[in-house]
């Protein structure tokens, strides 16, 4: 028994040695630790992000919005927001190489932030230019002038629909905009006759729109195409060859023509080729060799292929101001009754493709605002509407494999929707 209590006493003795040692082990590791880790008290204060419009703190300001009246000018609105004479002036000279202030137009915005105390003082102005650019004119000292651009994004879309009176129509109706029909006869402008389309047409396009703030912008890059139209089913697929990006069939045929299919963008056929058509103007029958296209004064008016002016002048009694250009040994096109030419344009005037050389008019005799196109072969006149056009390069044999890989993703993809 007494043997028994012994023991029992012995494992208790060194149950609190052990106890010590490793106590002891603990205590000096959280000393030393204590010692080589102060302790560092956090920040807790938070950071506030400043509040930024067109570049500008706004906090502590007022903005104001406005609009630039017709007959005003910049220093009409700063003198009338305050500004002396001295001020506007140094503003004036400070614009030099970074805005012209000529350029300010009737109808544009304009913001103005005053400070918000009880003195009200104007400290910015923001001409807003466009959607997208802005001039800020800081109106105290040292009034700076500065330039700006609002931050963009492109979203994918996808639109599908049929054609039921016209291209620009069906857009509507698919609730996108209809300046993407543009952009579609620009693509397939080659291909097919967007005057002539039919109802029943349908067109899948997959694109891109360009947005500032969650606002659509009519900036479109078309991602791939198709179009069903008189019983043929016509692709677009864009791919780059050579540092260049066209868009191509399903063939690798370029849908880019050396000629457009009409010198400007979808606009109304109001007259067609005819060797005996009815004058609305002289009242008597006689051959009209071209096409007329119906659009608002100052429509642009494109150059259908590269070549060299070889006409520019006016004639009172018929094509008003007009143009010719000759395009190669072959072909010379004639534009007439526009309102103004292209500026710097004169004879000899080297021109490319889509180039603008002037504007949609009614000079001469007309009735009212259109183009009179006109496209001679070898010296005879021939109807610009079935007129024939030489492709660009197609794919190469060496692209060849990877066109195929682009075009059969995007196909598949247009027919899915």
């Amino acid at each position: 028994m007494e043997k028994n209590k012994n023991k029992n006493i012995g494992v208790a003795l060194a149950i609190v040695c052990l106890l010590f040692v490793v106590g002891a082990y603990v205590g000096r590791d959280f000393f030393f630790k204590t010692q080589s880790e102060p302790v560092v008290e956090k920040d807790t204060v938070a950071v506030v992000t400043p509040v930024l419009k067109f570049g500008i703190p706004v906090d502590g300001y007022v903005e104001k919005e406005g609009m630039v009246k017709p007959n005003q000018n910049l220093s009409f609105i700063l003198s009338e927001v305050g500004l002396s004479p001295e001020n506007i002036h140094q503003l004036n000279m400070n614009t030099e190489g970074v805005f012209d202030v000529r350029k300010i137009r009737s109808g544009q915005g304009y913001s103005l932030f005053t400070t918000a105390d009880t003195l009200n003082t104007p400290a910015y102005l923001v001409y807003e230019e466009d959607a997208k650019n802005y001039v800020v004119f800081q109106l105290i000292a040292p009034y700076k002038v500065t330039r700006g651009e609002r931050p963009v994004s492109w979203k994918r879309q996808q639109v599908k629909g049929q054609v039921r009176s016209s291209l620009w129509m069906a857009m509507e109706e698919c609730k996108t905009s209809p300046l993407l029909a543009i952009e579609l006869s620009n693509i397939f402008g080659w291909s097919i006759d967007f005057f002539g389309l039919q109802e029943k047409d349908e067109f899948r396009v997959i694109y891109e729109q360009e947005f500032v703030e969650n606002r659509p912008l009519n900036s479109f890059h078309i991602l791939a195409a198709s179009f069903q139209a008189l019983d043929s089913l016509f692709y677009a697929i864009p791919f780059v060859q050579d540092g260049e990006e066209l868009y191509y069939n399903e063939k690798g045929q370029s849908l880019e023509g050396a000629f457009l299919k009409a010198p400007l963008d979808f606009y109304r056929i109001s007259s067609r080729f005819s060797n005996s058509r009815f004058h609305p103007v002289l009242k008597r029958y006689r051959a009209h060799h071209g096409v007329d296209y119906a659009a608002p004064t100052g429509t642009p008016v494109y150059a259908i292929g590269n070549g060299k002016v070889i006409v520019k002048s006016y004639q009172a009694g018929g094509a008003g101001n007009y143009v010719k250009i000759k395009h190669n040994g072959s072909y010379v096109t004639t534009y007439m009754h526009l309102s103004r030419f292209a500026k710097g344009l004169k004879v000899g005037s080297v021109v490319k493709q889509k180039e603008i050389i002037g504007y949609v008019g009614a000079t001469g005799i007309a009735t009212g605002p259109h183009l009179d196109f006109r496209v001679y072969e070898n010296g005879k006149p021939i109807n610009p509407l079935t007129m024939k056009s030489q492709p660009k390069k197609p794919i190469s044999k060496d692209n060849w494999p990877k066109y195929q890989m682009v075009r059969d993703s995007l196909v598949k993809q247009l027919d899915s929707f």
